[in-house]
């Protein structure tokens, strides 16, 4: 467990305070936060005035995101490096966060992962657990460790990245669909348990072209994307907006909630 920190803590240019989707002055925690949607929430949560905490396994993605983020945006920007669904490396976690910022406002459980196989008795324990662990797991002991200490300090937002493959699982992504169908589970549960002063919602995201797409069967994605809505994938930066939303004072009324973004499944 590693970490670095960049960049000065004093305020930047951008994110004025009376904006509704403003983030000045506050902290924000993204795991699974070094490429992807995570990164692009970690830009985002920047520019809109907010200090970051970027942590992945890829410690080394991590400290090129958090130069960046200095230098785009003047935020503050802390790179850690763990494994998010080992439990006994979060505590670590937390409080490199807490004392190099004090405090958290915004926790994005984002990191997740999906393992490919071709019937389900070709699931084996190990890969059953790696997705359970990372999916659902640490998001559970994150959520504690952090949630609880939002509801000390009067404040707080909880963002839980699911998947519509929660809400439609297909035969090979049972083990993800169920970690992430738990994780729906939890939002509301952990809405209630840090009510009325910590919001917990769910972000359930569609298909979108991230780097994990590359190894997607395209024609067979494309074929099905037709029956959407949108009729397409989504683009990383599309998150973007949901996720200001759920994590400004924007959705102050708005806690236990799943909002989906996934351009209208069918």
């Amino acid at each position: 467990m590693t970490q670095e920190s960049a960049g000065p803590r004093e305020p930047g240019s951008s994110g004025p305070s009376s904006d509704l989707f403003g983030l000045t002055g506050k902290v924000a925690l993204v795991t699974g936060g070094s490429r992807g949607l995570g990164r692009e929430m970690v830009l985002a949560f920047a520019e809109a005035g907010a200090d970051v905490v970027i942590t992945s396994r890829r410690l080394d993605a991590c400290r090129a995101l958090a130069r960046e983020v200095t230098e785009r945006t003047g935020r503050a920007a802390l790179a850690y490096g763990c494994h998010l669904g080992h439990w006994d490396e979060l505590d670590g976690l937390v409080e490199a966060a807490y004392q190099r910022f004090g405090k958290v406002d915004v926790l994005v459980n984002n990191a997740g992962m999906s393992v490919p196989y071709g019937r389900p008795t070709d699931v084996t324990e190990k890969m059953w657990d790696s997705v359970v662990n990372l999916n659902l797991k640490g998001p559970f002991r994150l959520t504690s460790l952090i949630g609880s200490r939002m509801a000390e300090r009067g404040g707080g937002s909880i963002i839980n990245v699911s998947s519509t493959g929660s809400i439609r699982p297909t035969p090979g992504i049972l083990p993800y669909a169920a970690a992430k169908s738990g994780l729906n589970a939890l939002t509301e549960g952990f809405a209630r348990a840090f009510g009325p002063t910590v919001r917990v919602n769910c972000l359930m995201a569609g298909p979108f072209f991230t780097d994990v797409s590359k190894a997607w069967d395209m024609p067979a994605v494309e074929e099905t994307l037709q029956q959407h809505a949108l009729r397409r994938g989504g683009r990383p930066e599309e998150i973007v907006g949901a996720a200001l939303f759920l994590a400004s004072d924007a959705s102050s009324y708005t806690t236990g909630a799943m909002l989906r973004a996934d351009g209208g499944i069918p």
